[in-house]
């Protein structure tokens, strides 16, 4: 496997195991819907602490699907979508793979079908 290809599958995997946790999905939900905002407004939308958002953040900027910048005293959160993106694209290529396996598949029962008659 090349470095690229490595490179690739790790940021997927990093991906699969943020969004693994529903907590963090709902945490992405609420940064697409509210744009640009601190984890102490996150908090008071979900039903955990301030603390436990701070730390779910740290493992969604880790897989690259929020990024923060501070600004004055506060750091500001926002959603990355290019990992997200790639995830994706991923899921969509091996779904397109099965499918060309499958429809393959379907193809040679359907020709024993038919010699068998």
């Amino acid at each position: 496997m090349t470095d690229e290809r490595h490179g690739a599958v790790e940021a997927v995997g990093s991906v699969l195991v943020a969004l693994a946790d529903p907590t963090r999905r709902q945490l992405l939900d609420l940064l697409a819907a509210l744009g640009e905002v601190t984890a102490t407004t996150l908090a008071e939308r979900l039903p955990v602490s301030r603390q436990a958002v701070v730390k779910h953040l740290a493992v969604l900027d880790a897989a690259g699907l929020v990024s923060g910048g501070r600004v004055g005293r506060e750091v500001r959160y926002t959603v990355r979508p290019a990992a997200l993106d790639a995830t994706a694209r991923w899921m969509a290529a091996l779904a397109a793979d099965w499918d060309r396996r499958l429809a393959n598949i379907k193809r040679v029962a359907e020709a024993a079908e038919r010699d068998s008659r």
